[in-house]
C-alpha cells in the first residue's frame, strides 16, 4: 500500500483502452466522447485494432505496436497521459510474468514525516496503538478470495498495491469491478496515469517464501491469472490535488477498475472465476458505532517483501487532514507500502461482510493506517464504472 507516503489519492474519471481479443471497452464516454471500437481477434487468435482506435491513439503520439514493444516506458512530460479520457492501458501479453510481479515495488515517494498529519481540532482522535499485522492463512483463495496484488508501471519502474473484487450492482453474480486505492492507478496533481495496470487476484495463493517464488510458475503466483484494467475511475480531488506528503486528497483517495483477463477465457467473471466479491457500504456508520474493520493487503515495504498477505483488525478512531474535507477511518496496523488501495472491511447491518474503505495513508514507520470514508463521491465513482458495463 502506499501508506507510507500518505497518498490520498484524489481522482478522477478515467476512460481506459484496453485492447483485448475480445474487445476494447469505454473509450471517453466520460469526457464526452464516444464509445471505443471494439478489437477484433481473428481466427488464429491474433488481435486487431480498427483503424479509427488506431488514429484516436495516435492524436496523443501514440502507435499502438511501439507503445506494446516499449514506447510505454517514455514517461516525457508530453507522454505521461493525465487527463481521464486519455488513460491508455493496452494488454502486453506475459509482461507481468513471475519475476516482475515479485520484485514490483511500493511507489517511490516521500514518506510522513511526522507520525501525524491532523489538520483540526475536535475532530481526531488520539493516534491509535500499533498493531501488528497477522499473515493470513493460506490459501488466499480459500481465506480471502476477494483480495489480491495491483501491479502498474511507473517512472521508477514496476509497482505495487492491493486491491478487493467488490460487486457490481448491473452484473451481479458476474462482477468485473475492483477497488483500490486512487493513488495506485493515478499519481495527483503533479502527474498522470500509471501504465500495464493490471490485478492478480490471490497473488501467490499457497504463501511461497521469496526464495520459493524465484523458481515459481506464472500458474503458481497467479493462480486466477491475470486481469488488465480496461476502464478505470478515481475521484476527482485526487486528480486534482492529490501529492506525495500531507494527506491532500487522502479523504477522495479510492478508485474503481473495471477488468478483463488477459488471455480471455471461457466467459466466466472476475467474480466467478475467484468465487466471491465484496458488496461496498456507502452509509458505514460513524467510527464510534463500529466495533472492528479488519484491513487486508501485501505490504512490500520493510520489515515485508510484498509477497505475502496479511491482515490487521481494530476498532476506528477519526483522522482529519482538512476541516473542510470528509474526517478519515484511522487504525492501528504495522502494514506498510504496498498494502495501499486494500479493502477495509466491517459486518453490516445483515450480518455479513462489506467494503466500507480502503488504506490510503500512513507513516513511514507504520504503526497506524488511515482510509477515506465512503460516500457520495465513492458511490458516484463506483456506479459509473458499472452502469459503463451493464449487461456486459
Amino acid at each position: 500500500m502506499r501508506t507510507m507516503r500518505p497518498l490520498l489519492a484524489s481522482a478522477a474519471v478515467a476512460a481506459v483502452l484496453a485492447l483485448t481479443a475480445t474487445g476494447c471497452g469505454p473509450g471517453e464516454d466520460n469526457a464526452g466522447g464516444t464509445p471505443a471500437t471494439s478489437a477484433a481477434a481473428t481466427p488464429d487468435g491474433k488481435i486487431t485494432i480498427p483503424d479509427d482506435l488506431k488514429d484516436r491513439l495516435k492524436e496523443h503520439g501514440i502507435d499502438v505496436d511501439k507503445w506494446r514493444g516499449g514506447e510505454w516506458k517514455n514517461w516525457d512530460k508530453d507522454k505521461w497521459l493525465r487527463e481521464a479520457k486519455d488513460f491508455v492501458n493496452p494488454i502486453i501479453e506475459d509482461l507481468w510474468d513471475p519475476d516482475r510481479m515479485r520484485d514490483a515495488e511500493e511507489p517511490d515517494q516521500p514518506p510522513v514525516e511526522d507520525g501525524d498529519i491532523s489538520g483540526d481540532d475536535g475532530v481526531t482522535d488520539p493516534k491509535p496503538k500499533r498493531i501488528e499485522a497477522t499473515p493470513v492463512s493460506t490459501p488466499y483463495s480459500a481465506s480471502v478470495p476477494e483480495a489480491g496484488k495491483l501491479l502498474f508501471d511507473g517512472p521508477k519502474g514496476a509497482m505495487v498495491c492491493s486491491a478487493t473484487v467488490v460487486q457490481d450492482p448491473a452484473n451481479p453474480g458476474k462482477s468485473n469491478l475492483v477497488w483500490t486505492a486512487g493513488h495506485c492507478v493515478h499519481a495527483g496533481k503533479k502527474g498522470g496515469w500509471y501504465r500495464n495496470i493490471a490485478f492478480v487476484p490471490s497473488y501467490n495463493d499457497s504463501g511461497m517464501s521469496t526464495a520459493q517464488l524465484e523458481k515459481a510458475t506464472r500458474e503458481q503466483v497467479a493462480p486466477h491469472g491475470v486481469w488488465w484494467a480496461d476502464w478505470a475511475q478515481t475521484s476527482e480531488q485526487w486528480i486534482d490535488e492529490g501529492g506525495p506528503v500531507g494527506g491532500a486528497g487522502a479523504p477522495y483517495d479510492f478508485a474503481v477498475i473495471h477488468v478483463t483477463p488477459e488471455k480471455g477465457g471461457k466467459g466466466k467473471s472476475l467474480e466467478e472465476t475467484v468465487g466471491s466479491a465484496l458488496p461496498v457500504d456507502f452509509a458505514a456508520p460513524a467510527t464510534q458505532k463500529i466495533a472492528k474493520m479488519e484491513a487486508t493487503g501485501y505490504p512490500a515495504a520493510p520489515p515485508y517483501d510484498g509477497q505475502k498477505m496479511f491482515q490487521c483488525a481494530d476498532k476506528p478512531g477519526r483522522l482529519s487532514v482538512r476541516a473542510e474535507q470528509p474526517t478519515m477511518y484511522r487504525i492501528g496496523c504495522s502494514m506498510t507500502g504496498g498494502s495501499s488501495g486494500g479493502g477495509w472491511v466491517h459486518t453490516g447491518k445483515d450480518g455479513k461482510p462489506a467494503l466500507v474503505s480502503n488504506t490510503s495513508i500512513g507513516p513511514v514507520t507504520a504503526g497506524w493506517l488511515a482510509g477515506p470514508r465512503l460516500g457520495q463521491e465513492a458511490k458516484g465513482v463506483y456506479m459509473a464504472v458499472s452502469e459503463k458495463y451493464a449487461g456486459r
